[in-house]
């Protein structure tokens, strides 16, 4: 990092960036004025970096060879192993590519990031090594995780596991697509709009986004701090319990998205009383039957799966949220703006208040996007456009409109889970799309990446913060449905009991089986 006397021309043209016209003798004077504060920051740059520790050893991996990768799902290979017990003993874990790993490359799924490699383990990282997980490798990604199918990844396409012809869902599209070949055992995937529970819902596994700031996201890749949600991927509940038991929990203030007073719990417990005799359900009205987006194979699936609750012993009405149905405006305002401000204007550290930030990918990202911005996937340079657009015509302003109908939707939703205990409705309106035909994308590539059938249920509750846990049903047309099941904000414990008892009913669908139990 290198400070030095700006020139007039540069501070006119970085004011004029920002909206502010400034002439050459009012740029001159901030100069002048401004000595002592870019000395101090220089005595800042000189300071060593601050990181997070590495407690494992590791050595380098390598990029898999086409024949070692059949549905483009590694991004890189390695084999951490961590301590000799723990929850995660004996299980292999993959991580999405915006979570670091010390010595192993992170790209975010983009040519932005290309060659950069962090010197520290995330926390997450850490706490999965701690409890005797074995990192075995980093998961293909979409660019910047701006796509909701597996078609922007700077790497190519990801292929579903039940049809390669298929996409795998996105962002998340690797750890899902890896899970539900059977290649690991289990994965954190990281949700900004959907992207854990989409890959899950298309890929046929279990995948839960936390209550908000549950699990840290500590040193990893932000796109937004309001929307940033960790969370596990698995085949099995049990083994989505233990991975979720693993990693979350307050991180001494390093993630400024928690909160020193949030709940946790014994997950693996829950699990052993799985009855649901008394459990409120609610089936979402307005999160079924989307206007010239949702397949009725799918809803019908997700309402059937209802009934098998029904006769576990759970009490189930519809419930209606209406503002369910402005989420896709609401997420759309947000993302937008988000990544314009805190992924691409910040420099890919995301500025939200006291904690841990990465200097490194900042820097990276800085010069990443001056030598191959044009590389980007044009879902990317879409967001960046126009999310840029926005901050410039309307300032402010138009962020917190959104940002304050977000709190009016997870009013509602809160409204609603005070009738009954968990929500229900289909994950993505429909299954599993085909790819696109050409290698490389286009067009269409684009359309599926931004395809609203996929986002239209998932994206609400990265706004409202609550709990959604994607739950693997069918097979229809031997493909897996998701079913989405929501709760209160920290009642993760519902969500795991529910889930368990469909999967001990056999209404699950599960990895490797192509079909229910």
């Amino acid at each position: 990092m290198v400070l030095y006397d700006p020139k007039p021309e540069q501070v006119i043209a970085s004011a004029a960036r920002r909206g502010l016209m400034l002439s050459e003798s009012e740029a001159a004077l901030l100069i002048e004025l401004g000595r002592g504060t870019l000395a101090g920051c220089a005595r800042v740059a000189s300071e060593p970096a601050q990181s997070l520790p590495v407690r494992y050893p590791r050595s380098g991996g390598s990029r898999p060879s086409p024949e070692e990768n059949p549905l483009n799902a590694w991004a890189w290979r390695c084999d951490i192993r961590g301590a000799d017990d723990g929850l995660l003993a004996g299980r292999t874990v993959v991580l999405k590519d915006i979570i670091p790993v010390a010595g192993q490359p992170m790209s975010s799924g983009s040519a932005i990031l290309e060659g950069h490699v962090p010197t520290f383990d995330s926390t997450v990282t850490s706490r999965i090594l701690d409890q005797g997980g074995r990192i075995i490798g980093i998961a293909a990604t979409e660019d910047m995780c701006l796509s909701g199918a597996s078609v922007s990844a700077v790497t190519g396409y990801v292929h579903n596991p039940r049809d390669p012809s298929r996409s795998a869902g996105g962002s998340s599209s690797g750890v899902a697509a890896l899970i539900g070949s059977g290649a690991v055992d289990v994965g954190i995937g990281a949700d900004q709009g959907g992207s854990i529970r989409i890959p899950s819902s298309l890929s046929g596994i279990f995948g839960m986004k936390p209550t908000y700031g549950l699990i840290p996201y500590t040193g990893c890749a932000p796109i937004d701090p309001s929307l940033d949600h960790l969370g596990p991927m698995a085949g099995t509940v049990e083994d989505l319990a233990r991975l979720l038991q693993a990693v979350a929990g307050f991180d001494d203030g390093l993630d400024p998205r928690q909160r020193a007073d949030m709940g946790s719990e014994d997950y693996l417990a829950v699990l052993s009383d799985a009855h649901l005799t008394g459990l409120r359900v609610g089936l979402l009205r307005q999160g079924f039957d989307h206007p010239g987006l949702s397949d009725p194979r799918v809803d019908e699936a997700v309402r059937s799966s209802v009934e098998t609750l029904g006769q576990l012993g759970a009490q189930v009405h519809e419930v209606d949220v209406p503002l369910h149905r402005r989420a896709m405006d609401i997420h759309g305002s947000l993302l937008l703006q988000g990544v314009a401000q805190y992924m691409i204007g910040s420099g890919g550290v995301g500025p939200i208040g006291k904690g841990f930030y990465d200097e490194a990918v900042g820097s990276a990202s800085a010069a990443g996007m001056a030598l191959r911005g044009d590389q980007l996937f044009a879902s990317v340079k879409f967001a960046i456009g126009i999310g840029g657009h926005l901050w410039d015509a309307y300032g402010g302003a138009y962020y917190a409109k959104a940002q304050n109908l977000a709190m009016s939707l997870r009013r509602e939703m809160d409204r609603a889970l005070r009738e009954v205990d968990v929500l229900i409705m289909p994950t993505t309106c429909v299954q599993a799309p085909e790819l696109p035909i050409d290698t490389v994308p286009g067009l269409d590539a684009v359309r599926l990446a931004l395809d609203p059938a996929l986002i239209s249920n998932t994206c609400a509750f990265n706004h409202t913060g609550h709990p959604a846990l994607s739950v693997p049903i069918g097979p229809v047309a031997n493909l897996p449905v998701g079913l989405m099941l929501v709760a209160r904000w920290y009642d993760e414990a519902t969500l795991l009991r529910t889930a368990r008892a469909l999967e001990e009913a056999g209404a699950t669908y599960r990895p490797g089986t192509g079909g229910p139990k």
